[in-house]
C-alpha cells in the first residue's frame, strides 16, 4: 500500500507538471494570441483553487477522498479552458465584426456564455453518477468535480467578461515578429468558407454513406467491452520494475505458497453457544463440505485440529469445561471462536481476485446451517462485493444521468428529438472507449509499449470514465448545437444552421479535444495502472467524440432529420417558451419548431 501510495502521487504530481505548459502552447496556437491564451488557463487556476476550497468546506462535513484534489485539477483545467474558449473566441468574433467592447460582451454572454451554463449543467450532472456509489471513494471525487464545474461556469461569466470589458482589441495581441513569420495564425475565414463548412457540406451530401460506417466502426470499437472482467487491483497495478512489485515477484518465486489466497468464513450463532455439541456436529460437516470444494487446498478451524477425531470425538470434547481440553484446543478456541461465532479459515492456491476464489466465497455463502449463518469475509469476499455493489447501482446511476440530460437539452434546445440524438450518439462513443479500454488493458494489447501487466479493470474505472466522458462529450454537444441553433434560428436552414455552426465552433472543439487529449495522456503516463487506464480512456473517449462523432455523426444525423430536429409535442413547446431558457435571438419567420 505504501509503494502505491507514493507511486500513484507521483505520477498525479507529473501529469499536473505536464498538463499546464502543454496546455499553454497549445492555446497560443489555437488562439494566435498571447493574452487570449492565458485567459483561459486564468481561469482554470481559479477554478481549481475554488473547487479546492469548496471540497475542504465539503470535508468538514463528510469524507473526502484523498484523490478528490486531482478529479479538481483534471476537470477545473478541462472545462475552464473549455469555455473561456467560446466566450473569449466569441467576443473576438464581435470584435472583428464592428461591435463595440460593450455589445461585444453582451452578445458574447447571451450566446456562448448561454451555452457554457448549460454545458455547466450537463457536465456537472454527469458527474453527479459518481455520487450514487455512497460508501466509496467515488462519491466524493464526485462532489468534488461538480463544484469545480460551476466554479468554472461561474468565472467563466463573471471574471473573464470583466477580464475582456478592460482588455478590448488587446486581446488580439501578437508580436509583430511572430505575426511575420506565422502569418497564416490568427486569420480569419469569410463565413461560410473554410474546411469545416467544406467538410460539413460534405457529410451533409451523402448522410446515409458517413453514418452507416462511422456507427458501425463505433459498434465493432465497442465489442471487447462485452468482455469485460472487473476485479479490484494488487500489485499489478505497479510496473514491473518498481521495488515493492520486484519484491513480492521474488517472493512469490522463491518461496511457493506465498501467494495463496485465505478466505474466512465466519459461523454466526446470534441467539447460542457455537460450542454445543449440535453446533459443533454442524461446524464439522460445514468444514468438511468446504474442504470438498474444487480448488480448496485446507480448512483450519476447531474441529481441524486432529485429522484422526471423528465428528463424535469433538462433540465429546467441546462438550466439557474448556480449561481441561488439550493446549492445541484451548490455542484453538482463543483464536477461532467467540461466545456466538466461530471462524473456518479455507486456503487456495487461487488469485484472490480469481473466478475460483469467487466460487468459492459464493458456495461459502450459500450453505446453511441450524440457528446460525454462514457469512464470508477476507480480500475475495471484498473484492466480489465491491464489483457487485458497482453492477447494482450501475443502472440507477446511468438511467438518472441520462433522465436528467435529457431534460436539461430539451430545455436547453427546445426539441425532444435533439435530446435524445445527443444521448445515443453520446453512449455510442462511450461504448467505443470502453471496448478500447478493455482491449488495451485486460486483454494486453499494446502492454509491452505502455510498460504494464495486463489485468482485470479496477470497478472504479468504468464508473470514474463514464461520469467524465459523458459530462465532457455533452459539453461538446452543448457547445455545437447551441452555434447550430443559434444559425438555424436566424436563417430557418436546418442544412446552412449545421454547416455554419459546425463551421464556427468545430475548430474550437477540436483545438479543446485536443488540448484535453494531451492532458489525459499525460495522466496516462503514470505507473499506476488504475491512472494509465483513466488518462488514456479519457484520451480515446474525446479523441472519438471530437472527431467521428461531432464531424461525422452530428452533421449526418442532423441532414437526416431535417425541420425534424427542431420538433416537440405543442403542449412542450409552448412550456419552453414559456420557462423562456430558449434563445433570446429572434428567431427567422422559417424556424418554427414548436410542434409542426
Amino acid at each position: 500500500n505504501l509503494a502505491f501510495n507514493k507511486t500513484l502521487e507521483s505520477d498525479l504530481q507529473r501529469a499536473e507538471y505536464l498538463a499546464l505548459p502543454i496546455t499553454l502552447i497549445m492555446l497560443v496556437i489555437i488562439f494566435a494570441s498571447v493574452i487570449a491564451a492565458l485567459l483561459p488557463l486564468g481561469v482554470g487556476v481559479l477554478a481549481i483553487v475554488g473547487g479546492i476550497g469548496g471540497t475542504l468546506v465539503l470535508a468538514r462535513f463528510t469524507d473526502v477522498s484523498r484523490y478528490a484534489i486531482n478529479i479538481i485539477t483534471l476537470i477545473g483545467l478541462a472545462v475552464a479552458i473549455d469555455y473561456s474558449l467560446f466566450i473569449v473566441n466569441r467576443f473576438r468574433d464581435e470584435l472583428a465584426a464592428g461591435a463595440s467592447r460593450e455589445d461585444a460582451i453582451a452578445i458574447s454572454l447571451s450566446t456562448a456564455g448561454r451555452a457554457i451554463t448549460f454545458s455547466g449543467i450537463t457536465v456537472a450532472v454527469g458527474l453527479s453518477a459518481m455520487l450514487f456509489f455512497q460508501g466509496t471513494f467515488l462519491a466524493s471525487m464526485g462532489a468534488a468535480g461538480t463544484i469545480v464545474v460551476a466554479i468554472a461556469v461561474f468565472y467563466g461569466l463573471t471574471f473573464l467578461p470583466a477580464v475582456l470589458s478592460v482588455l478590448g482589441g488587446r486581446v488580439d495581441w501578437w508580436p509583430k515578429w511572430l505575426k511575420a513569420k506565422l502569418p497564416f495564425l490568427g486569420r480569419r475565414r469569410q463565413s461560410g468558407t473554410g474546411a469545416w463548412h467544406a467538410m460539413a457540406m460534405w457529410v451533409m451530401r451523402r448522410p446515409v454513406v458517413v453514418l452507416v460506417p462511422a456507427l458501425a466502426l463505433l459498434l465493432l470499437a465497442g465489442t471487447p467491452f462485452l468482455q469485460l472482467r472487473m476485479a479490484n487491483g494488487d500489485v499489478d497495478q505497479l510496473p514491473p520494475g518498481n521495488p515493492a512489485r520486484e519484491g513480492y515477484d521474488t517472493l512469490v518465486r522463491d518461496f511457493p505458497g506465498q501467494d495463496q489466497t485465505t478466505i474466512t468464513a465466519v459461523v454466526y450463532y446470534p441467539n447460542g453457544n457455537p460450542l454445543t455439541s449440535d453446533h459443533v456436529g454442524a461446524i464439522y460437516d460445514l468444514s468438511r463440505r468446504f474442504a470438498a470444494l474444487p480448488n480448496v487446498l485446507a480448512v483450519s478451524s476447531i474441529v481441524d485440529l486432529d485429522p484422526s477425531s471423528s465428528r463424535a470425538d469433538y462433540q465429546r470434547l467441546y462438550s466439557g469445561p474448556a480449561a481441561q481440553l488439550p493446549s492445541p484446543m484451548q490455542q484453538a478456541l482463543t483464536t477461532g471462536a467467540g461466545p456466538h461465532l466461530t471462524v473456518l479459515y479455507i486456503t487456495t492456491n487461487k488469485q484472490y481476485t480469481s473466478d475460483e476464489a469467487r466460487a468459492i466465497v459464493k458456495a461459502v455463502r450459500a450453505e446453511q446451517v441450524p440457528d446460525g449463518q454462514v457469512l464470508a469475509t477476507g480480500g475475495t469476499a471484498f473484492d466480489l462485493d465491491i464489483v457487485n455493489f458497482i453492477l447494482q447501482r450501475t443502472p440507477v446511476a446511468v438511467a438518472s444521468v441520462i433522465l436528467i440530460t435529457y431534460v436539461v437539452l430539451f430545455l436547453l434546445t427546445g426539441s425532444v428529438v435533439l435530446p435524445l440524438k445527443a444521448v445515443l450518439t453520446n453512449l455510442f462513443s462511450i461504448s467505443a472507449s470502453f471496448g478500447a479500454m478493455v482491449f488495451v488493458f485486460q486483454q494486453g494489447h499494446l502492454s509491452g509499449l505502455l510498460h504494464f501487466t495486463p489485468q482485470s479493470i479496477d470497478p472504479s474505472i468504468p464508473v470514474i470514465l463514464f461520469s467524465i466522458v459523458f459530462g465532457m462529450s455533452m459539453d461538446y454537444e452543448v457547445l455545437l448545437i447551441s452555434r447550430i441553433q443559434e444559425e438555424y434560428r436566424r436563417t430557418g436552414d436546418n442544412q446552412a444552421g449545421v454547416a455554419t455552426g459546425l463551421e464556427k465552433s468545430g475548430r474550437l472543439i477540436t483545438g479543446a479535444a485536443l488540448i484535453m487529449c494531451a492532458v489525459f495522456l499525460a495522466f496516462g503516463n503514470a505507473d499506476v495502472v488504475i491512472i494509465k487506464a483513466i488518462g488514456i480512456g479519457l484520451a480515446i473517449a474525446i479523441a472519438i467524440d471530437a472527431t467521428i462523432v461531432r464531424i461525422l455523426i452530428v452533421p449526418s444525423v442532423m441532414r437526416l432529420l431535417g425541420r425534424a430536429n427542431w420538433w416537440a409535442p405543442r403542449p412542450l413547446a409552448m412550456f419552453h417558451r414559456w420557462v423562456g431558457a430558449g434563445e433570446s435571438l429572434p428567431a427567422s419567420p422559417q424556424a418554427v419548431y414548436g410542434g409542426k
